[in-house]
């Protein structure tokens, strides 16, 4: 040893190691002076680091050749070392850069916070909130309703970027610094409003500011009879066109002009129901809808040719039927009906094919017909975020995943606060078990909306469906509040129990779930309630403590699958409440109804849950072979939300089936993924 660190000493590579290290720190500064100077790629940076790196070694192999006095000629061996070591190193750059590459590309494209680097077009507006100066202050809905108008109009203009609702929503009626909100939403003008109401007379108050500069560029104030309010709207949307040098087309013109009814009184019905349904849509109760509901019955009675009151009481009762609680067949040819009914009245009207394209999608998985009401709707309104939306949706359950995430990433553009389509970028990738990219875009979303349930539930997946991660999982959850994610996104038995309860159940503290549906008390949830209890004392094994719950909750969803017999919510939770009554045959032919009403080949998204579903059901009722085989064929398929190999790992739900050698072989198969995370 002593004579090993004597040749050191004599062949000086300390000192060459020193010098080679202040020689490349020095260029390193130089290096990243220069770059900041001339906006160098990051890449570049990296590869001279790198080389660096690499240069190292061939100096220390040189430096043990001739850092003492002697030949000076460079030997065979000498190069032979140098080779090697440039061959590994360029082998490592080349690896490390390719690898960073792919990163980058598989990453999800997110919507930058901070457009202040990005083109900003100028003929770019948001319509943010109108504050509601009337002194009855449940008016808002009529703010809202005149403040949305205006924002349709404008939408229709192709020659303008129009940011949707559901984002300019986020924001105050006169947000403090404007020169953020036009970063945020990526827009060079906003307008702000008020509404006041009073009797039959309504003033708006508008005025239209260049965001990035803070500047007024006009202002105006409207004093009408209520029944001229449309006037409003147009004189307004008119007045914006202008002043952005909008140019129209003569069908654009023509949409401007246009009132959705004569009526004022039908039209305030309109906008109640407007206001309602919006409610609903974002609490998931069926009261709310069936609200809306009647404030569109009202306008339509009014105003028998009201066709766009028409066309949304038709998506209000499809998001009810799709999202709450099943239409029945009657009610599903009402409804059908109604949307034939708004077309035939207004065939230029966008919102009746958006209506008729929920219909196709949302009654009976119908997907051309659907994509093809959603295009016309975009033809007829470019700056439709929401059919863009669908469309993405629909091209999501056929499969179609690249595209499904290139059009939900479109939809950002023009809706960039919207959380529910970040939640469902996340989803997406969910499906395709890209772990690590769902989480990225899930964190992402919850930092423009921190209550976004579906980002929240497939953040919580991302974390236990990657590597069973349930320490990060319930520190997550911790951090929430506590109904965030009580309603479920999808999945198997968790359909049945939710979010919330299905981290507590993978974490085995059944009494913790079961202590979550005992604060959810709420009389309207009480079937749901008695099913997630349920199925939750089962999967602890506690049978016979399962059995007053599952009684009651068996006369709730049996009457409710006579009246509505297509209904998949229904089916699963009947599924598990048979199972806790000790109905084994019962269980599976309900779970297995369930399945073939809506397998992968129909639904991509809800097939696999079904199919996941059936297997838990056999698992429990000792066909084995039958579930085993079916999780296979979940694991070759994007199926990322129902099941993985981590997940099956910890799950409660496969314990009968935990020790046979065919599950645990299950466990060495590698799963299709979408990406490598």
């Amino acid at each position: 040893m002593n004579e090993f660190f004597q040749r050191l000493k004599q062949r000086k590579l300390v000192q060459w190691a020193i010098a080679y290290l202040a020689a490349a720190f020095a260029l390193l500064q130089g290096i990243d002076i220069v770059a900041q100077q001339f906006d160098w790629p990051e890449g570049v940076r990296r590869g001279i680091t790198l080389a660096l790196v690499v240069g190292f070694f061939v100096t220390l192999v040189i430096a043990w050749y001739h850092g003492e006095r002697g030949a000076q000629r460079v030997s065979g061996t000498e190069l032979i070392i140098i080779g090697l070591v440039l061959a590994v190193g360029g082998g490592f750059l080349w690896r490390f850069s390719a690898g960073s590459r792919e990163t980058k590309e598989k990453a999800p494209a997110l919507p930058s916070e901070s457009k202040s680097t990005a083109i900003i077009p100028a003929k770019s507006i948001a319509v943010l909130p109108f504050e509601n100066l009337s002194d009855d202050k449940s008016a808002a809905y009529f703010a809202d309703g005149v403040q949305d108008e205006i924002l349709t109009k404008l939408a229709s203009i192709a020659d303008l970027k129009v940011i949707s609702r559901t984002s300019t929503a986020k924001y105050k009626s006169k947000p403090e610094d404007l020169k953020t909100v036009s970063q945020q939403l990526g827009v060079a003008t906003v307008l702000e409003g008020s509404v006041q109401k009073a009797a039959d007379k309504v003033r708006v108050n508008v005025q239209l500011i260049d965001a990035r500069a803070d500047s007024h560029l006009w202002a105006k104030t409207y004093d009408r009879d209520l029944q001229d309010v449309f006037a409003i709207q147009t004189e307004v949307a008119q007045e914006i066109a202008d002043s952005l040098q909008a140019k129209l087309s003569p069908a654009e013109t023509k949409t401007m002009a246009s009132a959705p009814t004569k009526d004022a009184a039908a039209y305030d019905f309109f906008l109640k129901g407007e206001y309602e349904q919006r409610a609903g849509l974002s609490a998931l109760r069926a009261e709310r809808f069936n609200q809306a509901a009647a404030w569109y019955k009202e306008a339509i009675a009014r105003d028998p040719n009201f066709a766009l009151a028409i066309a949304q009481l038709v998506v209000c009762r499809m998001r009810l039927h799709w999202l709450v609680e099943s239409l029945n067949e009657s009610e599903l040819a009402e409804v059908e009906a109604l949307a034939k009914k708004a077309l035939a009245l207004a065939p230029d009207l966008w919102q009746a094919h958006v209506a008729l394209g929920v219909f196709h999608y949302y009654g009976f998985r119908q997907y051309e017909a659907a994509l093809a009401e959603f295009h016309r709707a975009m033809e007829l309104q470019p700056n439709n975020s929401e059919a863009l939306q669908f469309i993405g949706y629909v091209h999501r359950r056929q499969g179609n995943w690249d595209r499904s995430l290139a059009e939900l990433q479109e939809t950002l553009k023009l809706d960039p606060r919207n959380g529910s389509i970040g939640g469902n970028i996340a989803q997406t990738y969910i499906f395709l078990r890209r772990w690590r990219d769902a989480e990225t875009s899930a964190s992402h979303t919850l930092t423009i909306d921190p209550h976004e349930a579906t980002s929240m539930g497939m953040l919580l997946l991302s974390y236990l469906n990657r590597d069973g991660n349930m320490r990060e999982a319930l520190r997550m959850l911790a951090s929430y509040p506590s109904d965030d994610l009580l309603l479920p996104n999808g999945g198997t038995y968790v359909m049945a129990i939710g979010r919330r309860a299905e981290a507590e159940v993978l974490n085995r503290d059944y009494n913790a779930a079961l202590r979550i549906w005992e604060k959810n008390s709420d009389a309207s949830n009480e079937g749901q309630r008695l099913a997630a209890r349920t199925t939750i004392r089962v999967l602890a094994g506690d049978l016979s403590g399962a059995q007053d719950d599952a009684g009651k909750a068996r006369l709730l969803f049996e009457k409710r699958l006579r009246e509505h017999e297509s209904e998949i919510r229904s089916m699963r939770a009947l599924s598990w409440i048979y199972l806790a009554l000790d109905r084994k045959d019962d269980a599976v032919k309900i779970a297995q109804r369930a399945f073939d009403l809506v397998p992968p080949e129909k639904d991509r998204g809800m097939g696999p849950a079904n199919l996941g579903a059936l297997a838990e059901i056999q698992a429990w009722t000792g066909a084995t072979g039958d579930a085993i085989s079916n999780l296979r064929r979940l694991l070759s398929i994007p199926a990322g939300e129902t099941v993985s190999i981590a997940r099956l790992k910890i799950d409660p739900v496969w314990d009968p089936i935990r020790n046979n050698p065919g599950f645990q072989q299950l466990l060495t198969v590698k799963e299709l993924v979408g990406s490598d995370n």
